[in-house]
């Protein structure tokens, strides 16, 4: 037997890269087993709170089982998925690669509860054509984290879902992807909202020039703290002096939280589009595009200007067999959100948008390519 501390080093988990290096997030046995516990605690509390009806533990039809849709080397598939399902027992059916149309029906045979997953995989999967097909029925949650989901996505899932409901979490590699949670109806009353934390965990915002903790519905940098944080980076000292501060890990992510605790992303404070002194939330455009029954992917970022320092630009993918074009964007938009918020720049893309490991679109990478050339939108 090799005696292991708690603090004792455990996981390596490499962060997306989606603006810079990778870095290798060092976790303890014990951030990991605070995560999984905290994970565990938040679950309990729900289904206490809206499954009034008692459940036979004993009636297979109810065993909690999971759908491994995203890759082990990311920490939601290792940490809240696997992991989780190592700790408790739970059946784990783990899928080679992800296809909606192969997925429905492993959720009918295995009788499937527990869907975790970027937003755009549960989106393939209640609109795909075969759905209602199949039964589902098994499917208590179904949701993750990743990326904002659109609330038109929310409400898809919500009346898709018969029982239980959409989720959303808002974690990261630095914290063995636990964080602020939004969960059944707490979701579907506040789609915009990544929910609120529970403890160990602690959630602030701060002023990101002075470090002042602000007040309700102030907008700033979303801090985290609590045991489930990484000790560090591998040999990067630098970077863990730069990410953790007093015991608090700068997230990157802008945001407020409102006067009943619930935690609000505007959008990554770097990736926000300055336009003209206006701040323009990549988050809320994208959100009412993703509103457009042609839109299957949205991403926005900015793109050099003279005069403005930035404009806003987009890259669309469309669903199959549906059209779109950057006329029909304009006219759509007009009037949903400020003239100032409507992309310039459309590119139209027949393909999927370019993704790291972790699912979340690569938008410095859209930004290079409409620079170079490689894609060319159409401009207004």
């Amino acid at each position: 037997m090799v005696d292991i501390d708690p603090d004792d080093d455990c996981t390596i988990l490499y962060t997306s890269g989606t603006t810079g290096r990778p870095k290798g997030a060092v976790s303890t046995h014990r951030a990991v087993v605070s995560s999984l516990m905290a994970f565990a605690a938040r679950n309990g509390v729900l289904a206490l709170a809206t499954d009034p009806e008692p459940v036979d533990p004993n009636d297979p039809v109810f065993d909690t089982s999971f759908i491994l849709i995203v890759p082990l080397f990311h920490v939601t598939g290792c940490v809240p998925v696997m992991l989780s399902c190592f700790m408790a027992g739970l059946k784990l059916v783990i899928m080679y690669k992800w296809d909606a149309g192969k997925a429905l029906p492993i959720i009918e045979q295995e009788r499937i509860t527990n869907f975790v997953g970027v937003p755009t995989q549960s989106w393939d999967l209640v609109n795909h054509p075969d759905f209602e097909k199949y039964d589902t029925t098994s499917l208590k949650a179904v949701g993750g984290g990743g990326a904002p989901a659109p609330a038109a996505l929310v409400d898809k899932v919500a009346k898709s879902i018969k029982k239980g409901g959409p989720q959303l979490g808002y974690g990261m590699t630095e914290t063995n992807a636990f964080g602020p949670g939004n969960l059944g109806k707490f979701y579907t009353d506040r789609p915009t909202s990544t929910g609120r934390a529970i403890r160990p965990m602690g959630v602030q915002v701060w002023d990101p020039v002075t470090k002042e903790v602000l007040g309700v519905g102030e907008y700033g940098e979303i801090m985290m703290s609590g045991p489930m944080l990484i000790r560090g980076y591998w040999n990067r000292p630098d970077a863990t002096a730069e990410a953790i501060e007093n015991g608090w890990l700068h997230t990157g992510d802008g945001g407020y939280i409102d006067e009943e605790g619930f935690l609000f992303i505007k959008d990554r404070i770097k990736d926000m589009i300055l336009r003209g002194g206006e701040n323009v939330f990549c988050s809320e455009v994208e959100g009412s595009i993703y509103e457009h029954p042609a839109v299957h992917e949205v991403a926005v970022f900015g793109v050099p200007h003279e005069r403005l320092g930035e404009e806003v630009a987009v890259a669309i993918k469309v669903t199959d067999g549906a059209s779109l074009t950057a006329e029909d964007l304009w006219k759509f938009l007009d009037g949903k959100i400020s003239s100032f918020k409507v992309p310039n720049h459309v590119v139209i893309m027949n393909e999927e948008l370019p993704r790291n490991a972790a699912g979340k679109f690569l938008k410095t990478a859209l930004r290079d390519m409409v620079g170079s050339g490689a894609l060319t939108p159409t401009s207004r």
